[in-house]
């Protein structure tokens, strides 16, 4: 399989790089723009000047694609836009990167190269870098912002996500726009307090609501509302056809990731 992307730099788009999938169109382009963003392990920091870079991004990744006569387009999205498509009330400035998703994920559509997209969960895995820094973090004792222990969102780890955009390559899903989470809605307290307790923090110290005003000196607006934005409780469909998470359960996801640190 013949494979061209957008964001070859990225932790994803390096992991994508070097999987191929039986049966995925030849010659697919997968534009992995803004991709950086999808995760909740940045703090908010992944979405400087999100909208300006990404629509450029991705009208540049339809332009290589059709100069390069590619067959199809996947575009990687954000699955967390479901909750704002269900209702949820966005305030600025993560509105306005919400509407920015929706109109990269337009453009794709509308091009010339049949397309799909595939909106991802929040990516975690033994590539992120952000994630390197908590586990440094909790060794020290640092608290972070955990949001609501009730606020629950779609994760994926990251080799699950490359696996879905090669499995959505394919001509059935042109027009489409497919999901790939992990299919297990947490919090993100959940999810990073069962890493802490794995890189040695029993007990790993979350910063309390009132400290909101100060904490924005290093956590971004951002994701203060994401941690505290709700997703729908059942996983959203449909989901890519002829896909499943290696990593369904978040705990078999970490211990992954522990394990490949390890080796």
């Amino acid at each position: 399989m013949n494979l061209s992307i957008t964001g070859t730099r990225s932790e994803l788009g390096d992991i994508l790089s070097r999987r191929r999938a039986p049966g995925a169109a030849d010659g697919v382009h997968v534009n992995l723009s803004g991709q950086s963003a999808n995760s909740l392990l940045h703090d908010g920091q992944g979405w400087k000047d999100f909208a300006r870079t990404a629509l450029a991004a991705t009208r540049r990744a339809l332009r290589l694609a059709r100069t390069a006569g590619a067959p199809s387009f996947v575009h990687a999205s954000f699955a967390f836009v479901h909750a704002f498509e269900r209702g949820a009330v966005l305030d600025e400035p993560l509105r306005s990167k919400v509407l920015a998703i929706l109109e990269c994920e337009a453009l794709a559509l509308a091009g010339s190269v049949p397309a799909c997209v595939v909106r991802l969960g929040y990516l975690y895995g033994p590539r992120s870098v952000e994630l390197r820094a908590y586990r440094t973090a909790f060794r020290i004792g640092r608290p972070y912002w955990s949001g609501p222990p009730r606020a629950l969102q779609y994760h994926l780890h990251q080799f699950d996500a490359a696996s879905a955009l090669l499995a959505a390559a394919k001509p059935a899903n042109v027009g489409k726009v497919l999901y790939a989470t992990d299919g297990h809605p947490i919090s993100f307290r959940q999810l990073m307090d069962a890493f802490a307790h794995r890189v040695g923090r029993r007990s790993p110290l979350h910063l309390p609501r009132w400290t909101r005003p100060l904490a924005r000196v290093i956590i971004q607006e951002e994701h203060m509302q994401q941690t505290a934005l709700a997703m729908p409780p059942r996983a959203p469909t449909p989901r890519v056809p002829g896909w499943q998470p290696e990593f369904a359960d978040y705990r078999h996801g970490l211990d992954q990731v522990m394990q490949a640190w390890a080796d």
